[in-house]
């Protein structure tokens, strides 16, 4: 079952982007972040991230750093995101799930174990934030067996013949399409020449484009989609828990 991919093709049916949704699993615990993924499915939700706390999350701002920071604390691990993952899957059938993880876990885990287990879980794809194009075939290869996709990060600066071979043997995932220079973060302003870029990144592959890292506002979603086929918002979900406030009143102002 692609669900990644049908998640994608029912946003565009009602002519929308796909709201691409991210935690810190742990924060600000275990049991809170899988009532949180709860929320934001029954918030419309089509596909949530599932971030696996890591010790050095360099390419994560100060909220999701300090996040990872606190569930590190509550002693969550990627085999206790994985078992989340696994009873979501139970509840939500439909939903698409991606496992966002560094690749030292995946790495100490072994690539063939951590395939069985995301396909166990029914994990749809994983997304590796520091596994290059040219190192992925260290993973590729056990995901496909086990038919879990991928989904490669693109960065503001990837020449366009890169970001066609990204899309290659992905399986059902999509193209992260990052929006800013620098670490994730909210932003009052996303850059001027974005929707060109995400209109050319879209143009070149056949696989869905979501872009991500600053939006924090439904305008800017709306602006975004106009140019993509999803939005991800990651920082404005962990600050909303991290206050304590809840998930059923929006996510975006």
């Amino acid at each position: 079952m692609k669900r990644i991919a049908g998640s994608f093709a029912k946003a565009k049916a009602e002519n929308r982007g796909a709201f691409v949704a991210f935690l810190t699993i742990g924060h600000p615990t275990l049991e809170e972040s899988e009532r949180a993924a709860d929320a934001l499915i029954a918030g419309g939700a089509d596909i949530i991230e599932l971030g696996v706390p890591f010790s050095d999350p360099f390419a994560d701002g100060g909220v999701i750093r300090a996040a990872a920071c606190r569930a590190l604390e509550n002693g969550v691990s990627l085999d206790d995101a994985i078992a989340l993952a696994k009873r979501l899957r139970a509840r939500h059938p439909e939903t698409g799930l991606v496992l966002f993880s560094y690749y030292n876990p995946v790495f100490s885990k072994g690539a063939d174990a951590f395939a069985d287990a995301l396909a166990d879980a029914g994990i749809d794809a994983a997304l590796i934030v520091d596994l290059p194009l040219e190192e992925r075939e260290e993973l590729l290869p056990a995901l496909r067996a086990k038919n879990v996709g991928f989904v490669p990060l693109i960065a503001p600066n990837t020449p366009i013949e890169r970001v066609k071979k990204s899309a290659e043997g992905i399986g059902d995932g999509f193209l992260y399409a990052i929006t800013v220079k620098g670490t994730t973060g909210e932003r009052a302003e996303l850059p001027a020449d974005l929707a060109g870029r995400l209109d050319a990144i879209r143009a070149a592959v056949p696989v869905p484009v979501a872009a991500g890292f600053g939006i924090s506002t439904r305008a800017q979603a709306a602006e975004v989609s106009r140019h993509a086929d999803g939005f991800i918002v990651g920082s404005a979900i962990v600050r909303k828990l991290d206050a304590g406030e809840s998930l059923a009143d929006g996510i975006l102002p």
